[in-house]
């Protein structure tokens, strides 16, 4: 009796809260005050305690192209199907002392250094002046950087995640054009650049990031860099965004059965530059343009983006490499608990001095099933290849990428 009396009164300055009208997608995976599962905060919200759970399993089904084998190789047309789980992540975020926001989540679904996939403290000397510090998305395309789980399709558009293609004597560096989870630090904030305190929804907002990273990805969570012997600075991503949003600020998400009712919208452009990269073999520069829109129950977004990989002088190789990519993609929420969509995705994938690109359009169902936090996810992508000068070219430009992709994946989260 004693140990349950204890427990009552060391709780007793907190609020739980299981519901919550504000969605708040600042950490990534879900938000801090957000309506799954639940939050204990202090009467004067001076600190924050949410724990969180999230889980995705996907069944899949990928065919590739024979790419012109003979078929006395033998060659499987299906291959990396079946069941897998891409996170399984648990973890907690929260605020303390109403200025320092955290958040800290472990993927048991990954292995290696993945497995940390977030960790940073985010310090609030006001709204238009943040500090952040760890490990966390680095700010380029506002396709990763929607909350993990509150994307419209599945899976990220292949155009950023989809190694490019060198000539073979280089295929050792195969750089990707979009940036993903690093380890580094960011100043970041939002400003208003209009004054509507009557219309919040209607006041323009200016948000930017600018930060370094240590421009080894998410798979490596030591210090490994060096200075650069060619411009002779530190080995690090550089990289920096820019947004505007006319309608109030913008969710990180691509739709919420709880959000049919919102305006926003967002223009951005952001880029980046990873001295020594790839081993230190190269210097890559990457820039993106962006806009996205919630409109009740539309979504819209559309992105552009630019990648330039240039050779350090120890390589001894005088050629430079461009590489771009672009994708529109629309939902809709026919009801309230079922969205559909479509994308289409292109990337230059062999580069600017090879004819030959990907086209891969997209369609997605999701059904958000009530009252559980479960969503019902079912996507089918193409890839079509178009414009190659030769069959080898066009064979090529496709390898590991399948020609048909079907999943259905299951996520919950609380």
């Amino acid at each position: 009796m004693r140990k349950i009396l204890f427990f009552a009164l060391s709780i007793a300055s907190l609020h739980i809260f299981a519901q919550s009208d504000r969605i708040d997608m600042e950490n990534g995976v879900l938000g801090i005050a957000d309506n799954r599962g639940f939050t204990l905060q202090s009467k004067d919200s001076s600190f924050v305690f949410k724990p969180y759970l999230f889980v995705q399993t996907k069944g899949t089904l990928n065919y590739y192209d024979s790419e012109g084998l003979d078929p006395a190789y033998n060659q499987d047309n299906v291959a990396n199907s079946g069941f897998a789980i891409p996170y399984a992540i648990i973890g907690f975020t929260g605020t303390t002392f109403s200025r320092l926001d955290y958040n800290v989540s472990i993927n048991a679904a990954a292995t290696g250094a993945n497995i940390l996939q977030q960790a940073w403290v985010d310090y609030r000397i006001n709204p238009a002046a943040r500090f952040r510090a760890g490990k966390f998305k680095t700010p380029f395309t506002h396709a990763y950087l929607t909350t993990l789980g509150e994307t419209l399709f599945p899976s990220l558009p292949t155009s950023l995640t989809a190694t490019t293609i060198m000539p073979y004597s280089l295929n050792a560096v195969t750089p990707s054009i979009g940036t993903g989870f690093d380890i580094g630090v960011e100043f970041h904030g939002i400003t208003p650049l209009t004054k509507n305190t009557m219309k919040r929804d209607k006041t323009w907002l200016m948000g930017y990031e600018v930060g370094l990273w240590n421009g080894s990805g998410s798979s490596v969570n030591t210090a490994t860099k060096t200075f650069s012997d060619d411009w002779h600075i530190p080995s690090l991503l550089y990289a920096g965004r820019l947004t505007f949003m006319p309608w109030g600020r913008m969710p990180a998400t691509q739709g919420n059965s709880k959000m049919l009712k919102s305006r926003h919208m967002q223009f951005g452009v952001s880029g980046g530059l990873n001295v020594e990269s790839e081993n230190e073999s190269t210097n890559d520069a990457r820039l993106a343009a962006e806009f996205s829109m919630l409109l009740n129950r539309w979504y819209v977004a559309a992105e552009a983006y630019w990648m330039h990989v240039g050779f350090t002088k120890r390589q001894k190789i005088n050629e430079t490499y461009n590489y771009w990519g672009a994708y529109a993609q629309a939902g809709y929420f026919f009801t309230p608990i079922l969205q559909g969509g479509l994308r289409y995705d292109f990337m230059d994938r062999n580069g600017t001095a090879k004819d030959g690109f990907l086209n891969m359009p997209a369609v997605v169902m999701n059904y958000y099933i009530p009252r559980c936090n479960l969503k019902l996810s079912a996507m089918y992508q193409f890839t079509g290849r178009y414009g190659h000068a030769t069959q080898l070219d066009r064979d090529n430009d496709d390898l590991g990428i399948a020609t048909h992709t079907a999943c259905l994946q299951l996520q919950y989260s609380f």
